[in-house]
């Protein structure tokens, strides 16, 4: 098998991991956004569209990782 002990993340996992991220991030980016600004209104603006762009290409750049076995550990198989 090609890529036999290499653990591949699931698209799911991936698409998770995103999610709670862009959670964690998008909150930042909208308190730093109200603090500056003072309007709840922009802050949730910019929030929703960094959390839209930013998803997405955290989830292409995880998928795109997953596919590269660069730097993962496998184990080696005992005859």
């Amino acid at each position: 098998m090609k890529n036999e002990g290499h653990i591949k993340e699931s698209k799911v996992r991936s698409a998770l991991k995103g999610l709670s991220w862009r959670i964690i991030a998008t909150l930042t980016i909208i308190v730093i956004v109200y603090v500056k600004t003072g309007e709840i209104q922009s802050a949730l603006e910019i929030g929703a569209i960094e959390f839209v762009i930013k998803y997405l290409l955290y989830f292409a750049h995880e998928r795109a990782w997953a596919q590269i076995p660069l730097g993962s550990v496998r184990k080696i198989a005992k005859s």
